[in-house]
């Protein structure tokens, strides 16, 4: 009984501070601030040093909680993404992803050994540990806040923060390894680096294409089930990559987009769903990393600290976004603004927990430092996003497209035809018939009786259907049914 009443307590406690995370979102939005600060400072409140006074120093689970969250993270961003909006930044976001962090990496690195002192191999970890811009910052401040940007500057955020997490986590992990054991060659681990990226890819584009053919063809019974055809897919992507030396996060990163441009049945409600899980991911990702934090310790690491995350943000971030995009076309007020929205946010924490686990010297310091530094990036950059966007002319006016489920069709023309005898279209559901993205299946009406389809709905010879599509599309949609 005992154990039965505290697990009643947890829970009790755990849906308390889940609805406390909720409200003090709401409140960060009318306030300007992102929400995650908002999250990490209730897990300070809630830690050792605060008011709740729960004591929490396991930075290996830590570690684990957090690569777990930012999977289901990366997949829910790329699930909510589109490749064919993607692919106009993929050249920009891939430079920014790769040329961009290392350039980053090692001016942070060069900064920390020559001006705070740090042996090179130290001062170059930390400089992996901070050289990506984080995921879940980015997702939260520009989709929570409405912020609507020109040049593509949005894409090309979301696609470098959910690609560049792979070349940050190798180098981390590589640089771990040289501070750990000093007679290691850092050249042995290219060749490593340069398997893990297209396998990681690849992993992950297989895995949407079986869950893609998995979901249109299961028909389950219950609709709850998809939810959980989505979740293996990106246990898959995620788990296996790393099983095969494959980068496990860009493979999840990968998968989660791969989905997200295609068509499958339940696909609003599934992207929905895991947008939800995306956010508590993000909960509990940022309250245990404010759990690990001690506040008490910060003011001790404040001066260098705070040198870093200035030289990061003014210096580092700047160069390597006008390095990286100098061989494109990109407008100036663009490539400032995407060196202003540079946020660090989870991923830098997490990553400074792999240190510590590894018993690199003076690794807690490191980690009170990119705790710091993290904290200076989201006050000072996330709150300041907007009016610097709207100082380079860059902010866009607010859009009157409705949402993708709620989508007007151009024209209001209905068109009324029947699935003939022979066509195509008999014994297929009407997920697989591609039909234009402004069209809309309305109703079905088989054997006098009409219907409201489904993405699974399976039509047949002699359905008479009435779609609402633009009239530039009729002709088409009608030679799908002929």
């Amino acid at each position: 009984m005992g154990q039965i009443g505290g697990l009643n307590a947890g829970l009790l406690v755990a849906g308390l501070f889940l609805l406390l995370c909720v409200l003090a979102s709401k409140a960060s939005t009318k306030l300007g601030v992102p929400a995650l600060i908002v999250f990490l400072g209730l897990g300070m409140l809630a830690g050792s040093d605060g008011p709740g006074r729960i004591p929490f120093d396991d930075f290996a689970l830590a570690s684990v909680v957090g690569n777990v969250a930012l999977a289901f993270i990366l997949f829910a961003g790329g699930l909510d993404s589109n490749w064919a909006t993607l692919r106009h930044v993929a050249k920009p976001g891939l430079l920014l992803a790769t040329v961009g962090v290392v350039v980053t990496a090692g001016l942070v690195g060069v900064f920390s050994h020559l001006v705070l002192g740090l042996p090179i191999v130290v001062a170059l970890l930390l400089g992996a540990v901070v050289s990506s811009t984080d995921a879940a910052a980015i997702f939260g401040v520009l989709r929570s806040s409405g912020l609507r940007l020109r040049h593509r500057i949005t894409p090309t955020l979301e696609f470098e923060s959910g690609a560049n997490d792979a070349i940050a986590v190798f180098l981390t992990i590589a640089l771990t390894g040289l501070a750990v054991d000093p007679n290691a060659s850092p050249w042995s681990l290219l060749p490593s680096l340069l398997v893990q990226m297209p396998l990681g890819a690849g992993v992950g584009y297989l895995v949407s294409l079986a869950a893609v053919w998995v979901i249109n063809r299961l028909r389950l019974e219950y609709d709850g089930l998809y939810p959980v055809v989505t979740i293996a897919a990106a246990c898959l992507a995620f788990g296996g990559a790393g099983a095969i030396g494959g980068n496990a996060f860009l493979s999840v990163y990968v998968a989660g987009l791969s989905m997200g441009s295609r068509t499958f049945v339940h696909r609003i409600s599934l992207r929905q769903f895991h947008e939800g899980t995306g956010w508590l991911m993000q909960i509990v990702m940022f309250v245990i990393l404010g759990l690990l934090a001690y506040p008490s310790q910060l003011p001790s690491v404040a001066l260098p600290a705070m040198m870093l995350a200035l030289f990061l943000i003014f210096v580092a971030r700047p160069v390597a976004v006008f390095l990286s995009l100098a061989p494109l076309k990109v407008a100036r007020r663009a490539q400032a603004l995407i060196a202003w929205a540079g946020l660090r946010g989870a991923v830098p924490i997490v990553l400074a927990t792999i240190p510590v686990v590894e018993g690199v010297e003076n690794s807690r310091m490191l980690f009170n430092v990119v705790f710091f530094v993290v904290l200076t990036s989201v006050l000072l950059q996330g709150t300041t996003l907007r009016p610097m966007a709207r100082a380079l002319g860059v902010l866009a006016p607010p859009s009157r497209e409705p949402a993708e489920d709620m989508r007007e069709v151009g024209g209001k023309n209905l068109v009324e035809t029947t699935v003939a005898p022979g066509s195509a279209a008999a014994g297929r559901q009407v997920v697989e018939l591609r039909l234009p993205p402004t069209a809309l299946l309305v109703l079905l009406t088989r054997d006098g009786r009409s219907y409201v389809p489904r993405g699974s709905t399976v039509l047949a010879e002699g359905d008479q259907l009435l779609i609402a599509t633009r009239r530039n599309d009729q002709d088409e949609i009608l030679a799908r049914f002929a």
